[in-house]
């Protein structure tokens, strides 16, 4: 027995260090998959994100070629009204799923921002619809939605701490001629 007690001491060094190293091991364990699906989540709001503002663009890709048919929009492919119909419905279908996800995954302040932009859009089409043509309106109602664009992207940032990004605002003008030859 005294042999016993003399390693006792040895003993409890081992248990508790056994004990240790398998609190150490299982708390890094668990940061590490809590690290990890955060990385996952973030990453599928950034995919859904991405989504949104595609099908988004999509649409407003089609109200400028509208707006160049009526008139209103320098857009250099003209498409008219009727022809852009089964197009503005199939990017309408697209909008719906992108938006539940969006719902579904997005932060609230992300959400709010892309109705605002999706709201913009709906005035775009609606603007559309009624066959106005009025270039100054359309130019203020265009710069209202990119306003609304940069502002979700913005939201977006916030969200997935990202660093600022380009306004995307840049001229579109195309240089003359006799400019791109020299």
């Amino acid at each position: 027995m005294p042999e016993f007690i003399q390693q006792l001491p040895a003993l409890l060094g081992v248990i508790i260090g056994a004990l240790g190293s398998y609190v150490a091991i299982t708390r890094g364990d668990r940061i590490r998959f809590r690290r990890e699906q955060a990385a996952r989540w973030e990453e599928r709001r950034l995919a859904v994100y991405t989504e949104y503002a595609r099908v988004l663009r999509q649409t407003v890709s089609l109200t400028y070629r509208v707006a160049a048919h009526l008139g209103n929009d320098p857009h250099p492919h003209p498409l008219s009204p009727e022809a852009a119909v089964p197009h503005f419905t199939q990017a309408a279908e697209a909008r719906d799923p992108a938006g539940e996800a969006l719902l579904m995954l997005g932060a609230p302040d992300v959400v709010d921002e892309a109705r605002a932009w999706v709201l913009l859009v709906i005035r775009m089409e609606r603007f559309l619809r009624e066959d106005t043509h009025d270039p100054e309106a359309w130019g203020a109602l265009l710069e209202r939605q990119r306003a609304a664009r940069e502002a979700y992207y913005a939201a977006v940032r916030r969200d997935l701490a990202l660093p600022p990004g380009h306004p995307g605002r840049w001229p579109v003008t195309v240089p003359p001629a006799d400019a791109q030859a020299q």
